[in-house]
């Protein structure tokens, strides 16, 4: 006979309920990413900020600034990088579509964002969340130069190259298509090895990841 398993109903609540606890504790970005403008420190981790960031950090503002003082808090407005000016001459920029502020944080200047990316003249086909929120180096795209600054012609991409396979690997692979098919080695094509690199683990894939092992509660 199987042994009936005993209900923990005062475990499983004191479970929760220190679930519940270290959610409500958890430290929001207004006081993770707080800033002393004077000491160029983060007041709750202690850590400085880089010497060569500096500059970069009284000069410039985060997305939040931005966002705060507009109108819907920018939702439909183009957002680019100072980095992304001076690396890319393709247009690069976020369209924010949903801003969700924190309301707790002082002047409402943190907070999550949503917005539709195009990365090199290429646009993202579903909306995700804007990373890097809190870097100082946010540009707003005027009204009047949107259009000027999405339009972009794409250079064709180059033909891909292939190149041959070294000896013993391309001694194996005939063998095997050979054997596959059931003919003579000599009669199949050459194999070729094209030169692209098609990169699959992206940032999303990562993320992905670590969430569907969250839900399983395997370690990360």
């Amino acid at each position: 006979m199987v042994k009936k398993k005993r209900l923990r109903l005062i475990a499983e609540m004191a479970r929760k309920i220190r679930a519940y606890r270290e959610l409500k504790n958890r430290p929001r970005d207004s006081q993770r990413y707080a800033l002393d403008y004077d000491t160029m420190t983060r007041p709750f981790t202690g850590k400085k900020l880089p010497v060569l960031a500096w500059k970069d950090v009284q000069r410039e503002t985060p997305l939040f600034t931005l966002l705060a003082g507009m109108r819907m808090f920018g939702v439909g407005r183009f957002f680019t990088r100072k980095s992304w000016l001076e690396e890319h001459t393709e247009p690069c920029y976020w369209k924010i579509t949903k801003v969700k502020v924190d309301y707790t944080a002082e002047n409402m200047d943190h907070g999550k964002v949503w917005g539709i990316l195009t990365f090199k003249g290429k646009e993202e086909s579903s909306e995700q969340e804007v990373d890097k929120v809190m870097y100082h180096d946010w540009r707003l795209v005027p009204k009047h130069e949107e259009d000027a600054f999405k339009s972009f012609e794409p250079v064709p991409e180059p033909p891909v190259r292939h190149v041959c396979y070294p000896p013993l690997l391309r001694a194996m692979i005939l063998a095997q298509q050979a054997k596959q098919l059931g003919v003579d080695a000599n009669s199949l094509p050459e194999p070729t090895l094209p030169l692209r690199r098609d990169v699959l683990l992206s940032r999303e894939y990562f993320r992905s990841q670590e969430e569907k092992r969250k839900q399983e509660g395997t370690p990360v």
